[in-house]
This record gives structure tokens, C-alpha cells and sequence, in this order.
């Protein structure tokens, strides 16, 4: 799940992130170094936090690289007609008419909200 969670959205925003605590992590460890055992930990940390990053860097450029491929391969027209407004208008009517026509759960009434209603009441 976490591994999931790391790879979904913008693997190169992430990969930055981690890169940039890897660094941090580098640079506590070199401030502790004289401390034996607490200078490995730190240097273990940086190290894979900097794995990770370089990881998901690799990871977005592969997944940017299959993106233009497949995209490619996709003719002009069909990629036209996808996104047109009238696709997503009737992705729209699709969807409703899967969900049974439900609309969306309203939110929860906010403490101000039920605040106001409990006032306005009196």
C-alpha cells in the first residue's frame, strides 16, 4: 500500500521531496559524526531516502517515455474526439446513469453551520 501510495500522483515531485531529505540526512549525519553509532543510522537513512528518490526519478522518466509512446500511437482524430466536450458530456450521462442517478453525498454540516442553525432556531 505504501509502496502504492509513493507511485501514484507525480512520482518526480516525490522523487525531489526524498532526494531533498536524503540530502538533509546527509548532511545531520556528517554533523554527528563523531557520535559512532548515531552517525550510521544517519548515513543509513540519507541513503536510502536518496535510493528512493533516485528510484522514483527513473520510475517518472519511464512512466513519462511509455506516456509519449502511447500517445504516438493514438491517431489525431481519436485523440481529438476524446477530448472534446461532447465526450465528456456523455462520459458525464454515463457515469450518472451507472451511479443509478445519485448525486454527490452532501458534505457535513461545518460546526459553524450547525452552530448558526441552533441559534437561528431560537
Amino acid at each position: 500500500m505504501v509502496l502504492q501510495r509513493m507511485l501514484s500522483g507525480d512520482p518526480s515531485k516525490s522523487s525531489k521531496v526524498y532526494l531533498a531529505i536524503g540530502a538533509l540526512s546527509l548532511v545531520k549525519a556528517i554533523a554527528v559524526r563523531k557520535d559512532r553509532d548515531r552517525f550510521r543510522r544517519e548515513l543509513m537513512d540519507a541513503g536510502l531516502f536518496l535510493g528512493v528518490g533516485l528510484l522514483l526519478r527513473r520510475f517518472s522518466k519511464m512512466k513519462t517515455q511509455k506516456r509519449r509512446e502511447l500517445e504516438s500511437q493514438i491517431p489525431d482524430w481519436a485523440a481529438d474526439m476524446a477530448t472534446s466536450e461532447a465526450a465528456s458530456k456523455g462520459l458525464q450521462q454515463l457515469a450518472k446513469r451507472q451511479l443509478g442517478g445519485r448525486s454527490e453525498p452532501e458534505p457535513e454540516p461545518r460546526l459553524r453551520d450547525r452552530a448558526r442553525r441552533v441559534v437561528s432556531s431560537r
